[in-house]
């Protein structure tokens, strides 16, 4: 069996910040953070989160992204010694969210720190965001990273993949399905109809036309800061699209303790088996405790343990 640990949303602490760095979108996000949101994301939680990561040893570790907050030069450098604490590029596969790419920064200054983290198999770290769709293969497992990250007007957390990548996802895709890897994408946006007009992915309908056609596995999302499961239609039945809550979610914040999913992928006779293990931050931030269980076979649930 593969095992996966998905987490998302750490929102790692906002360093200080000078005026002239806060010109445009930046000065609203940088006030909400210190009114609001420091107290949702607290550094401790997430430190719990990743010392349960370490101790349960999963083959390999998937970030759905928002690693910062306002996209500031020195929070991406800040990112980049805390990824290294969870892992190196060979071990952990970033996508960007949408706080990552909260204003137009430039490359080296930016994503870029991140390069060697989402950049495919055999090749240099990522320079620009044509990089995407990306694929990782681990053994029988096929990672599929999208950039739904794009700069949006202020108070708007959209994100945007574009035609140009859902297309050449779907050839990707389709190619990884012949060679009978289990494919899991991996999203900021949750690619769902339903979402606020706010917060949503504007080509969700787009995307999942895409996946009609040529199907996957499993959809791995972050960005709603919370763990939930939707389906959308494949060729051949129901496909999940799962969401984690945020790994420095504060006990008390509106999102609950932080959690982080552990899953599983076996294959079987008729298809993938795919377990889902919940493991939440345990009240004192000792480590972190089992919270529910989702088993799919072929993309339907087959069982659910609170």
């Amino acid at each position: 069996m593969f095992t996966l640990a998905h987490l998302s949303d750490p929102h790692l602490p906002m360093p200080q910040a000078r005026v002239v760095d806060l010109l445009g979108k930046r000065a609203t996000g940088y006030f909400n953070w210190w009114r609001n949101r420091v107290q949702l994301h607290r550094p401790e939680a997430l430190a719990g989160i990743v010392a349960d990561i370490a101790a349960q040893k999963p083959d390999h570790i998937a970030l759905t992204g928002d690693l910062v907050n306002i996209s500031l030069p020195d929070e991406f450098a800040r990112a980049s010694t805390w990824l290294a604490t969870l892992g190196g590029p060979d071990r952990v596969t970033i996508v960007p969210g949408n706080h990552d790419v909260y204003v137009a920064t430039l490359w080296r200054e930016g994503l870029g720190r991140w390069g060697a983290y989402m950049a495919g198999d055999g090749q240099p770290p990522a320079t620009d965001f044509t990089v995407f769709p990306t694929v990782r293969r681990r053994g029988s497992v096929a990672l599929v990273g999208l950039n739904s990250g794009a700069p949006k007007p202020p108070f708007f957390a959209t994100g945007t993949l574009g035609d140009a990548q859902i297309a050449a996802a779907g050839k990707l895709l389709a190619e990884l399905g012949r060679e009978g890897l289990c494919r899991v994408v991996m999203i900021h946006h949750p690619p769902l109809t339903t979402e606020s007009r706010f917060k949503r992915l504007t080509d969700a309908a787009a995307f999942q036309a895409m996946i009609r056609r040529v199907g996957c596995e499993i959809v791995l999302h972050g960005h709603n800061h919370r763990s939930e499961v939707a389906r959308i239609a494949g060729p051949q039945g129901a496909i999940p699209v799962v969401g984690v809550t945020s790994a420095s979610a504060a006990p008390e914040s509106k999102y609950g303790r932080a959690r982080y999913h552990l899953i599983g992928i076996a294959r079987e006779t008729a298809g993938w088996r795919i377990t889902l293990d919940i493991r939440a931050l345990k009240a004192d931030g000792t480590g972190c405790e089992p919270d529910g269980r989702i088993v799919f076979n072929g993309g339907a649930p087959s069982a659910l343990a609170a």
